[in-house]
């Protein structure tokens, strides 16, 4: 009989043997079994089975300080878990790399009086590098395990602030004796380049690839040697506007793009934080589950890998890693940067079409970001659909202007307060923001004074991200309006003027342009259509760059 416990202990296993752990400790317990079948099917490890779980904690630091490897430590549930403190408080203290394994029960057995269950999650909270309680088990989270097995034993061995010891709670459900399945194939993170580490590339960059710069601290700031990057390697950049790279050359309808299917790459390079596309999410998947290297340079250690991808992290500045990567980079095929320059025409030029000169959510911040590059000033994009609009449809141009979002959390909280807060150095600002956001932080507005900013506020009548949900075509009307449009009863510009902004409507294109430079602080009011016309608009978008990729590629058999 076989288990997905099983399964799962015996990936976590395969990853350990296979990054260099040596050593694993069992003490004697029954729920614990999963993983001590697991870690006793491998003849590499040196299996080592200790009646008390405090000296088996010590024991496990002898090997690792001999070693100088992770050391497994398995024990049962409950206070066979509380035992082993000693032992992680010592492993944190000294810096000695401990993967500490503790089996707790299924959670439909906590909180009743079941025997030998303690609360566990964060059972040693201020002695762990790192801690995790996966819960329990199953065929759809079998993607997740390498990955979890990888950063365990980086977390240990290399992580931030130095070797220590690692906690996973692994919580598993009866039957408890059975045999594991086919393990997952695809490959968890095979690189792992932590700061301090001398810097080399686990091989030269080579092929087709793509290069997706996002946003965030964690992006190039020397967007120059970027470019040059992918120039020398032949890969289309693709640039998400807050990353500063969105000049010309570069991909910037890359969302439209991918939906078109296009060739898988061999290599993936991930800068900064992650785009909102879920289509460029999926092409990146594609070309992984194709056999893809997947890079994620990761100056933070966050392990930024939500759809468990990545083969290799680097933990390191990224401009020193750009500068690295030049070094050996070879050309690839020409053909493959063209098509990708050809794509990006044809969408383009989709995109001007489709929009037309009609205002609409999408026009604006195109409208928008191309006035912002043109006179230097910072733009700040609200959740949910501005920050994606800009993302999707802001141009590519020679000087590229400066774009944030709050996508620390992704919420809407705070927007018209940090639109005044970048303006206050005096830059002119921009803040491109839903009804629903400038009105959820409008106690930002009191004592403003003379601010440079501009609030461009896209008026549809509540919250338009929840158009492009499920939610919309599976709910009556009725019940969505109530539950997800929140159409406001406050007004925009009665609310605006109240606090002695000037307020000012934009009802055409022509009018909205002309208003980019009117004197700050002020709000642009742009009344819209209703919110199913706006997934309207985007679908059509799409399908227009769909129909125009399509065409060329039909031209050019």
């Amino acid at each position: 009989m076989t288990s997905v416990a099983a399964t799962m202990c015996a990936t976590l296993v395969d990853e350990w043997v296979s990054a260099g752990v040596t050593d694993a400790v069992v003490c004697p317990g029954s729920r614990s079994t999963p993983l001590a079948l697991a870690l006793a099917a491998r003849p590499e490890l040196s299996l080592h089975v200790k009646l008390d779980e405090r000296s088996a904690a010590f024991f496990a630091i002898g090997r690792s300080l001999e070693t100088g490897m992770p050391t497994v430590i398995c024990t049962t549930s409950g206070t066979a878990a509380a035992e082993l403190h000693a032992g992680v408080v010592e492993a944190h203290q000294a810096k000695v790399p401990l993967l500490v394994c503790t089996a707790d029960r299924p959670p439909e057995l906590h909180f009743v009086g079941a025997p030998q269950t303690i609360e566990q999650d964060g059972l040693f909270p201020a002695a762990t590098r790192w801690a995790v309680a996966p819960g329990v088990a199953d065929q759809t989270t079998a993607s997740t395990w390498r990955p979890l097995g990888a950063r365990a034993f980086a977390e240990a061995l290399s992580g931030p602030l130095g070797p220590g010891p690692v906690h996973l709670n692994l919580a598993f459900r009866e039957p408890l004796v059975a045999e594991p399945d086919a393990l997952p194939r695809r490959p968890a993170p095979a690189v792992v380049r932590p700061r301090g580490v001398e810097y080399a590339l686990a091989e030269p960059l080579r092929g087709r690839g793509v290069i997706i710069a996002g946003g965030g601290a964690g992006a190039p700031s020397d967007t120059a040697q970027l470019a040059e990057l992918a120039r020398t390697l032949g890969w289309p950049l693709c640039a998400d506007p807050r990353s500063g790279a969105r000049t010309e050359g570069t991909i910037a309808a890359a969302d439209a793009i991918v939906r078109t299917d296009p060739a898988p790459a061999e290599v993936v390079v991930l800068l900064g934080d992650r785009w909102l596309s879920k289509e460029l999410a999926a092409y990146v998947r594609r070309c992984a589950h194709s056999g893809a290297r997947v890079i994620a340079v990761d100056p933070w250690w966050q392990w930024v890998d939500p759809d468990h991808v990545v083969s290799e992290f680097y933990a390191l500045d990224p401009d020193a890693w750009v500068a690295g990567a030049l070094l050996g980079a070879t050309a690839s095929d020409p053909r493959w940067l063209q098509s990708w320059h050809a794509m990006e025409a044809s969408a383009q030029a989709a995109i001007d079409v489709t929009l037309g000169r009609e205002l609409s959510e999408p026009f604006v911040a195109r409208a928008l970001a191309r006035h912002a590059s043109e006179v230097g000033a910072a733009v700040l994009a609200s959740a949910s659909m501005p920050m994606r609009d800009l993302e999707w449809y802001a141009p590519a141009s020679v000087h590229p202007g400066v774009v944030h979002a709050n996508r620390g959390a992704n919420g809407i909280d705070g927007v018209v307060s940090t639109a005044l807060g970048m303006a206050a150095s005096g830059r002119r600002t921009f803040a491109l923001l839903g009804d629903l956001a400038f009105l959820y932080d409008v106690s930002g507005l009191v004592n403003i004074a003379a601010a440079p900013c501009t609030f461009v506020v896209l008026d549809n009548g509540g919250g338009g991200i929840f158009s492009f949900l499920p939610q919309a075509s599976e709910l009556d009307p009725e019940r969505f309006e109530l539950l997800f449009g929140t159409r406001p009863s406050s007004k925009v510009a009665d609310v605006a003027a109240g606090f002695g902004l000037n307020v000012h409507e934009a009802n055409s294109a022509s009018a909205l342009e002309a208003l980019f430079d009117a004197p700050a602080p002020s709000v642009i009011r742009v009344a819209l259509p209703s919110r199913s016309d706006n997934t309207m608009v985007h679908a059509a978008i799409n399908e227009a760059v769909a129909r125009a990729i399509r065409s060329r590629r039909h031209s050019q058999r």
